[in-house]
């Protein structure tokens, strides 16, 4: 078995899937392809969780586990997210690949503006995306800088930890929700009084954990975390949604002093095959403090965003993606589809030619032979 994930993982592969009745499946370059031509029975599946659970306690429990947390390893190969749960009463698995190796922003291809979000002194910095977007690599990549350039203490608060850092400039504390500590509510409780400088929280998933996170960032310590959000005007206005209308407007007065950057993500094919990164870029500004201050200015923000390219270096998806679009990297039509106003995207294009003489075929390959390839490896 260690031998297939290994195979998936050299081949691409960002997530594996495990289920009973079903053929094991792996998500290369953003499909998901079957690796095995048998389909897994009930007992197989459990067989694998019952391998990837850490503790005995709950192995011993595993026909009452509902959904189920927790990191494993392959030495030389990389680390996985597990995530195990039921789906018509029968037992499945999803695990998220993580690389052995810390990746950078430039390993990332992702601009260079990250790298100097990452060596601000304090405040609040969201990473965004659907999920799968590439948000804790790009988190990974900034605590990677920090560790490398600075001598702070950064504490993480993950569930469950990813990327495994190892101490250079920096000392870095990772802490595993439900092992290291009860839960996001209570670490965070506690992360102020373990003399942090720079603290990761693997999700803002509730009031209290963004009202923590707040107050931390207004006392002087730099916060790092994640929303399921789109783009970062849709980020600002989640965080103020949950709060109640009565706290509305004194939220929009912290956000706007704390908050310095917000970086989303979406993925796009290539034409060459595989998967790229298109980012959006918001830099707190005056301006943009000000409109996050006032809810009838927060529709400027976009276009602010745009301006501050050149100055800031912000930028817009839309933006990203005409470059992608100029250097083949992507295809016109899948770029257009992942733009925030298609129609606008179209004729932006048109002002630097026909769109469409820039396209070029995407390359995936065939599921069938990937499935073929593997079953023969594995001697079956």
């Amino acid at each position: 078995m260690q031998e297939l994930f290994k195979a998936a993982v050299e081949r691409g592969a960002s997530d594996i899937h495990i289920k009973a009745g079903d053929f094991m499946r792996a998500r290369i370059h953003g499909v998901l392809q079957p690796l095995t031509q048998q389909r897994l029975t009930v007992e197989q599946v459990k067989g694998i969780a019952l391998q990837l659970i850490p503790h005995e306690e709950d192995k011993k429990d595993f026909e009452r586990l509902l959904d189920y947390d927790c990191s494993w390893g392959i030495p030389g190969v990389g680390r996985f997210r597990v995530n195990i749960m039921k789906q018509r009463g029968s037992p499945m698995i999803v695990m998220r690949a993580i690389p052995i190796e810390i990746p950078s922003v430039e390993d990332l291809g992702l601009p260079p503006i990250i790298n100097k979000i990452a060596a601000a002194e304090r405040g609040l910095i969201l990473v965004t995306g659907v999920t799968g977007s590439g948000k804790s690599s790009t988190m990974a990549a900034m605590i990677n800088w920090i560790n490398r350039n600075k001598q702070l203490h950064v504490v993480t608060l993950e569930n469950p930890i990813e990327f495994l850092h190892r101490d250079n400039e920096s000392s870095i504390t990772q802490r595993d929700i439900g092992t290291d500590t009860d839960s996001f509510a209570t670490g965070l409780r506690s992360v102020l009084r373990q003399d942090p400088d720079v603290i990761l929280i693997g999700e803002m998933r509730d009031k209290i954990t963004i009202e923590t996170a707040l107050k931390a960032a207004e006392t002087g310590h730099l916060v790092i975390s994640t929303l399921h959000t789109k783009n970062a005007v849709q980020t600002i206005s989640r965080i103020i949604a949950v709060f109640e209308p009565s706290e509305q407007e004194m939220i929009r007065v912290r956000l706007s002093e704390s908050l310095q950057a917000v970086v989303s993500q979406r993925l796009v094919q290539r034409t060459e095959g595989g998967r790229v990164a298109t980012v959006e870029v918001m830099i707190m500004t005056a301006t943009i403090r000000d409109c996050v201050r006032d809810q009838d200015r927060m529709e400027e923000i976009g276009d602010l965003i745009e301006e501050g390219r050149e100055h800031y270096g912000s930028q817009s998806f839309d933006q990203h993606l005409q470059e992608l679009v100029q250097s083949k990297e992507v295809a016109f039509e899948v770029a257009k589809a992942a733009a925030n106003n298609p129609a606008d995207f179209d004729l932006k294009m048109n002002m630097f030619g026909d769109p469409r003489s820039q396209q070029g075929g995407s390359r995936t390959g065939g599921t069938q032979d990937l499935a073929d390839e593997m079953t023969k490896m594995m001697g079956r």
